[in-house]
């Protein structure tokens, strides 16, 4: 992965915009990581990615008898009006 200063990413952003085409592009700024520029359809790999990664995770919980967002509330509720 190449590394930018924060500096040397504003002078060249044109630049660092092709190359973040290609690669991810590291950012820092002080000696610190502090940003990684990917490009467009990188981020939309890894969201869906992550999406699928959640519904496995919602779905194991499922089956472990964890229940939902509403059947929460309804019990929580419940048991304050007791």
């Amino acid at each position: 992965m190449k590394t930018f200063g924060a500096s040397e990413a504003k002078n060249r952003f044109g630049e660092l915009l092709d190359l973040a085409r290609r690669e991810p592009i590291q950012i820092t700024k002080k000696g610190r990581n502090v940003a990684v520029v990917i490009s467009i359809e990188e981020f939309e790999r890894l969201s869906e990615l992550e999406d699928e990664l959640l519904a496995i995770k919602a779905g194991k919980a499922k089956q472990e008898g964890f229940i939902g967002m509403s059947e929460s509330e309804a019990l929580l509720e419940e048991l304050l009006n007791a």
